[in-house]
């Protein structure tokens, strides 16, 4: 088996990389090389067309497609190119090196952030990322793409994972960073709950989808969920639940002053949560979760908020 990895210096990627490569070849590409990788990191942007070539020269039999722009630049043209024609590039790639498996991490994103949204997501939900944040619409767009090369190329079998939030030890992203407030911010009348995943449960996931070739879309979730007022408890602060129109106002001029990096649309991330059912990672696709939300979070804040 011949894996590459696309993404392969993140967080996630370098240790999906590092545990595949221990007992098969592995190629992984990120903006940026590594010499001192425990595996063969390539500088190679995603968009590249040379990546037919390193895929048809080097027999890569699996891809692992992890990279994505997580963060929203500020250029939405740019984003979209990255995660959308991106990941049409390796599609394409994929297919010219007649690649057999394609592993892609998406987001319970996908399925929109949403006031309608059923108090557990299941894959047949519809996608419904919002337009107008652009994380949640490149991911639904990113999973129609892969729905038609689907349809059009059943020969490259597809694992498709919806993930939630990823947390552990050392996570350092949007979402957990909240947690490094001396309050937690809600919305008053809004309390969707948190799903977590623990990175090392991500990881095993994605090694799981590889080695078994499994095909299909999985949503990516621990079991349960913990509202905003129990996470406050684990992390004895104060939850502070302000009427939308004055956390949308906060975050325009924040956001019009250069001091926040949160748009006032993203306050939807905070009423509208998607919380993911994982009945069909669990049943379907054969992975035994070794922690659930809470015990995920709860490893969260005894390493990575303890450290900070």
């Amino acid at each position: 088996m011949n894996v590459l990895v696309t993404g392969a210096a993140g967080y996630i990627g370098r240790q999906v990389a590092e545990r595949l490569a221990a007992h098969h070849r592995v190629i992984g590409i990120d903006l940026h090389g590594d010499e001192n990788a425990s595996f063969d990191l390539r500088a190679m942007d995603i968009r590249d067309p040379a990546l037919r070539e390193l895929i048809v020269d080097n027999a890569i039999t699996h891809v692992v497609h992890l990279a994505a722009v997580l963060e929203f630049s500020g250029d939405r043209a740019r984003d979209f190119d990255i995660d959308v024609n991106g990941t049409r590039n390796v599609l394409e790639a994929c297919l010219a090196g007649q690649v057999t498996h394609l592993s892609v991490t998406s987001s319970g994103a996908a399925y929109g952030y949403h006031a309608d949204n059923p108090a557990w997501l299941r894959e047949t939900d519809a996608l419904r990322g919002n337009v107008e944040m652009p994380y949640a619409d490149h991911k639904r767009q990113v999973e129609e793409l892969l729905a038609e090369y689907r349809a059009q190329h059943p020969q490259l079998t597809q694992l498709v994972l919806r993930v939630g939030t990823v947390i552990g030890a050392g996570t350092h992203n949007l979402i957990s960073n909240l947690f490094d407030k001396k309050r937690l911010l809600g919305v008053r009348g809004h309390d969707s709950p948190f799903v977590f995943i623990w990175d090392q449960d991500l990881v095993g996931i994605i090694e799981h989808g590889v080695t078994s070739g499994r095909g299909g879309i999985f949503n990516v979730a621990g079991d349960g969920a913990l509202t905003l007022d129990e996470l406050g408890q684990l992390t004895n602060k104060r939850v502070l639940k302000l009427p939308a129109a004055l956390i949308i106002a906060g975050l325009r001029i924040g956001r019009r002053l250069g001091i926040s990096r949160y748009a006032p649309e993203q306050i939807k991330f905070i009423q509208y949560r998607p919380v993911l059912d994982n009945h069909a990672l669990k049943n379907e696709f054969g992975y035994a979760l070794q922690k659930t939300s809470r015990e995920a979070f709860l490893h969260f804040r005894d390493n990575a908020l303890k450290a900070r």
